[in-house]
């Protein structure tokens, strides 16, 4: 039976080729021999001798390719805006998928590096639809001036900006997805300088990261939380080669690989020659790229603000910076959009319920505009739910719910209306709580559907809510669902859940009904909207009902489900987006608990 092929790429010069070597050793002496291995050196100008060195670490199972670019680089250059990054080996690996049309799946790995784990257990792991599969970047994490410059100038959050020194590449999708143009794209946009084509990587693929366990690129300069030992790939990044520095973590492990190839004396003899005047302006070099990312953070022309001031909706530009202020200040109960001018809904106005032929026939009648609207929507790619995680969760439900979601659109409504939908419960109607001035002040269509598809609106009028609370435990206790926005503000496409109020939680204590707790998650989808940003992909996730703990006092019993709901929140929030749950908010009495 042939084995697979496992395909690894690295890309280097003639001067680096000597750690390449060392590197390729450590990941031949730990392979597993159920596979056979290709390991691609990309290069434009090799020396004979040199490649006679590396050829000899070829084994059964593991063979060796020398591939000249230069050529298939000029062809791909035509259709891109010319630079000097061709003849930079770093930036082959954004050219793999196309170079090699016939691999749907390929790794590739710096050659600063020394592999301790099987490669193949890497190259194994399944991508899904993810572009890439790669790990954090801890020099954006740990270092606050890098964190910055990764979100104010990239876009990308400094917890979700990854290190390409080690990528399990998905070529499949990289060529459908039509990669390179967005490469030749932002190259024609701006010219990033601080981590280069790392930076133009992480902005493309931004949402369509596989998180790979971090001790698959170990970055020998950062700090890590487990013993060098257990790191599957060390990373010697920065001031921390081996061959420059005596003492560096995991120094002592490259040199056991590199004392089992030819290139040991070598490479030792650098290690002997490298002078303190090298040492000190390598010290230079960390210094002005830092530098250079806090410059390039304070410039009013940086891609973010370009795009802000060329490409995005001004009102929507605005927003997001009400948002950000609003977080800094700890005001995250209010809206940071205005509502219609709103009047008081007053009891005789309004029958909550479906009670009564009239109101019935217009709910049927709601509901039908309602769902060719919804229709249009999914069919026109403005509303994009990419799956409904937990379902099951909403199937199993005997009993009248809170259904509680976080809330950031305008129509995150309907995506819940859907997955009602999908868990196939007839008998039981799905409601919404919404504001006052949407049911008494919303103008045209919209207005329709906020006073007849099973609204519940809230009042500033006393006797309005009375009826309100009513209509709620009766529906409840009739078996249905309720819809309640427990953060009672709407901050559009804001991905972090915000402190809850406890309306939903009285609701359900006071009625003896279970909390089903909905956390929508988002990723950018490959949509540019009208308004200049990405349309959003949304993942809808229902958690397992939260039930009401009888045995404590009213109120506590009460916080202990709020409390509970924001777990579920906060556990999905960080297990989706692989990052802390934290706020920016600048006052700590102000700063949510979590």
């Amino acid at each position: 039976m042939q084995k697979i092929n496992v395909p690894v790429f690295f890309a280097c010069d003639d001067a680096f080729v000597k750690y390449m070597i060392v590197s390729m050793k450590s990941l031949i002496v730990n392979a597993s021999r159920d596979y056979d291995y290709t390991l691609y050196v990309l290069h434009t100008s090799i020396a004979e001798e040199t490649k006679k060195k590396t050829f000899e670490l070829e084994e059964e199972g593991f063979r060796i390719v020398f591939v000249d670019v230069t050529e298939r680089l000029s062809d791909i250059s035509k259709n891109l805006p010319i630079r000097d990054y061709y003849s930079n080996a770093t930036y082959f690996r954004l050219f793999i998928a196309d170079m090699f049309p016939e691999l749907d799946k390929a790794i590739y790995i710096d050659s600063d590096t020394v592999v301790q784990g099987d490669i193949s257990e890497l190259f194994m792991t399944d991508l899904g639809e993810n572009w890439l599969g790669a790990c954090h970047e801890q020099a954006m994490v740990q270092t606050d001036h890098y964190g910055t410059y990764a979100e104010k100038v990239v876009g990308v959050s400094r917890y979700n900006f990854f290190n390409a020194g080690v990528l399990l590449i998905n070529c499949k999708i990289f060529r459908e997805s039509i990669l390179l143009k967005k490469f030749a794209d932002r190259l024609s946009e701006y010219n990033f300088v601080v981590t280069q084509d790392e930076d133009y990587l992480n902005l493309i693929c931004k949402d369509h990261i596989l998180w790979l366990d971090q001790r698959w690129n170990t970055e020998a300069y950062c700090e890590f939380p487990y013993p060098i030992e257990e790191a599957k790939i060390i990373h010697y990044i920065m001031v921390s080669k081996p061959w420059h520095y005596e003492n560096v973590v995991g120094g002592d492990i490259f040199w056991k690989y590199a004392a089992m190839t030819s290139v040991y004396d070598e490479i030792k003899n650098v290690l002997e020659s490298y002078t303190d005047e090298e040492r000190s302006r390598d010290e230079q070099v960390m210094y002005n790229l830092l530098e250079l990312a806090k410059q390039e953070t304070e410039r009013d022309d940086n891609y973010q603000r370009q795009l802000n001031n060329s490409v995005r909706a001004k009102d929507r530009v605005e927003i997001l910076e009400k948002i950000a202020q609003y977080e800094r200040e700890g005001r995250f109960a209010e809206d940071v959009e205005n509502d219609p001018p709103s009047r008081v809904l007053m009891p005789d106005e309004i029958k909550y319920g479906t009670k009564g032929i009239k109101k019935r026939v217009k709910s049927k009648l709601a509901f039908a505009v309602a769902r060719r609207f919804v229709n249009s929507l999914l069919d026109d790619k403005k509303l994009i739910i990419k799956d409904i995680k937990g379902i099951e969760n909403f199937k199993n439900l005997n009993t009248g719910a809170i259904i509680t979601c976080n809330h950031f659109n305008a129509f995150d409504s309907f995506a819940i209306q859907l997955a009602y939908d999908a868990a196939e419960q007839p008998d039981r109607r799905f409601y919404r709580v919404i504001r006052e001035g949407n049911y008494t002040s919303f103008p045209g269509f919209y207005g329709f559907l906020m006073r007849n598809c099973d609204t519940l609106p809230l009042s500033s009028n006393l006797g309005t809510m009375k009826k309100f609370m009513k209509a709620v435990d009766e529906l409840l206790k009739e078996g249905h669902y309720i819809l309640v926005y427990p953060e009672q503000s709407m901050w559009w496409n804001y991905r972090k859940p915000k402190p809850l109020k406890n309306g939903a939680y009285i609701f359900a204590f006071r009625n003896d009904v279970p909390v089903l707790p909905c956390f929508i998650t988002m990723k950018d989808s490959d949509i540019m909207g009208d308004d200049g940003f990405y349309v959003q992909e949304y993942t809808i996730h229902i958690g397992e009902p939260i039930y009401p703990n009888q045995s404590l006092a009213y109120r506590e019993g009460v916080q202990d489900m709020l409390d509970k709901n924001f777990a579920v929140w906060k556990d999905i929030y960080e297990r989706e987006y692989q990052m802390p749950l934290k706020y920016d908010t600048e006052d700590p009495k102000k700063a949510p608990k979590v």
